[in-house]
């Protein structure tokens, strides 16, 4: 995806954890969609500062995970509902087994953090374990939040 692009639909799941979420539920705020595997060790690591924004920013900030596997091993939606209760994931979790919405966004990589306006405008995308920094740097510019 480019930056400015329009927030692909959230269609193609082959399950929903948590809750599903329609794509009108998301307008006025701006969207967090961070893209993870049970089998990708920096997703894990990644995942409580993630958990952070999303209890950080709840009034103000969607928060979606997008289970993308990367093998046959990484399809088995009891493991991916255990990981999930196992490191506090309560956000709605799109369950991408087809890769139908990993191929709409062009995401290659696990973990992947895009972040959306408002309007559903991507303003910026990073991918790695690291940056977290950065990411909630680029979360307070989009909300209009001043840094300290």
């Amino acid at each position: 995806m480019k930056l400015r692009e329009q927030m692909p639909e959230l269609t193609g799941a082959t399950e929903w954890i948590n809750e599903e979420v329609k794509m009108d539920e998301l307008k006025g705020k701006a969207t967090l969609i961070h893209f993870w595997s049970v089998s990708c060790h920096l997703c894990k690591e990644a995942m409580p500062e993630i958990n952070e924004l999303r209890d950080d920013y709840d009034d103000d900030l969607n928060v979606i995970a997008v289970h993308m596997p990367r093998s046959e091993d990484d399809l088995d939606s009891g493991v991916i509902r255990s990981m999930a209760m196992g490191h506090d994931i309560t956000q709605p979790i799109f369950v991408d087994s087809e890769h139908k919405l990993t191929e709409a966004f062009e995401n290659k990589y696990v973990p992947a953090y895009y972040v959306f306006d408002e309007e559903g405008k991507l303003r910026h995308f990073q991918a790695g374990g690291s940056g977290m920094k950065m990411l909630k740097k680029r979360i307070n510019r989009v909300l209009g939040i001043e840094e300290k």
